[in-house]
């Protein structure tokens, strides 16, 4: 199927997430390598920091999904 270049596809979007789940695991491993030398309740506030912004991702792309169902 020919798409015009400035529509928006599957994979652009599948393209985009997988770039922010990329950068999540990186973000991830800087902290997690940070987490054994900061204080307990520095890694507890980042750890709740980066649980919300997982539940809020969650959240937006059940929403998506919703409202645009996947035709796959």
């Amino acid at each position: 199927m020919l798409l015009h270049p400035f529509t928006e596809s599957s994979d652009f979007h599948e393209r985009h997430l997988m770039l922010f789940l990329v950068a999540a695991l990186l973000l991830m491993g800087v902290i997690m390598g940070s987490v054994a030398h900061a204080p307990v309740p520095v890694s507890l506030v980042a750890a709740l920091v980066i649980g919300i912004w997982l539940a809020v991702f969650a959240v937006r792309e059940r929403n998506a999904r919703r409202r645009h169902p996947s035709t796959n």
